[in-house]
């Protein structure tokens, strides 16, 4: 893997080529070329998949996400933070759900809108969550094979809208392009054409490797998934040592009993 070269393009491209701003390819001169792809996703997909905060019904399992989603905004608020990770110690501690939901929250808003980019490279799973089959992704984009304004794409579910850079195919080289000047060209741009906007990044797990350790002094904050059940206090503990230089927003844990009472997948945090 030609990681320089890779670079080199990826910086040119940012430079001369085109740019997304508000949703829109937008050449040099400021003129748009083509509209970013609308999916219309499916309400009853996303409540199978546990996707719950689209709706905003007072009373429904989304209310949790709301209350997540002020503490969230209120801390990176205050530190002027744009870039929040989501990982978990291991698998199956429902991080991508509450990605998910957290960003559908956030884009309820009406002054905020958030870019939600799938970042396990390992194992993309943002699209299949949402229901909808990418054109391109988050590794295309990495290997030169496609453009960044062709790979994020807006989904909307009732008056919902978010944009969404979706992973594609696994990659075998995870642990090498998270810590390739390639991705930090590519953060950059995402920083600068999605400046407005809240992005959350979908992480492998802590635990399976150097992944998330390699790119977490590219964010600027870590919301940690940890579930009963599925989480040890070794695990915790573990995951403490490689977050020392990065701040911590929330600890949620899954499977909570309270939530297993209400039937859903819910949170507690603390």
């Amino acid at each position: 893997m030609d990681s320089i070269k890779h670079a080199v393009e990826l910086a040119r491209s940012a430079e001369h080529g085109p740019r997304i701003v508000d949703g829109h390819s937008v050449g040099p001169q400021g003129n748009a070329l083509d509209a970013i792809r609308e999916i219309r996703l499916n309400p009853a997909h996303l409540d199978k998949n546990r996707i719950v905060a689209h709706g905003g019904i007072s009373g429904q399992p989304g209310r949790y996400y709301d209350m997540l989603r002020t503490q969230v905004l209120q801390e990176m608020d205050k530190k002027g933070w744009q870039f929040l990770a989501v990982t978990s110690p291991t698998p199956g501690c429902g991080k991508t759900v509450t990605a998910c939901n957290l960003a559908m929250s956030i884009a309820r808003l009406p002054e905020r809108s958030v870019l939600l980019v799938d970042l396990d490279l390992r194992k993309p799973t943002l699209a299949t969550y949402l229901g909808f089959k990418p054109e391109h992704g988050v590794t295309d984009v990495l290997e030169g094979e496609g453009a960044l304004s062709s790979a994020v794409v807006e989904v909307a579910t009732g008056p919902t809208k978010m944009l969404v850079l979706p992973g594609s195919t696994t990659s075998h080289d995870s642990s090498e392009w998270m810590a390739s000047q390639t991705m930090a060209t590519l953060l950059e741009r995402i920083k600068r054409d999605f400046r407005s906007r809240t992005v959350i990044f979908d992480l492998p797990p802590m635990l399976l490797g150097d992944d998330v350790i390699s790119i977490l002094p590219r964010m600027d904050a870590v919301l940690l998934i940890a579930a009963v059940g599925s989480t040890s206090l070794a695990d915790i503990k573990e995951c403490q040592k490689h977050l020392q230089r990065t701040p911590v927003v929330r600890v949620v844990v899954n499977k909570t009993a309270g939530a297993a009472e209400e039937g859903f997948y819910g949170y507690g945090y603390y």
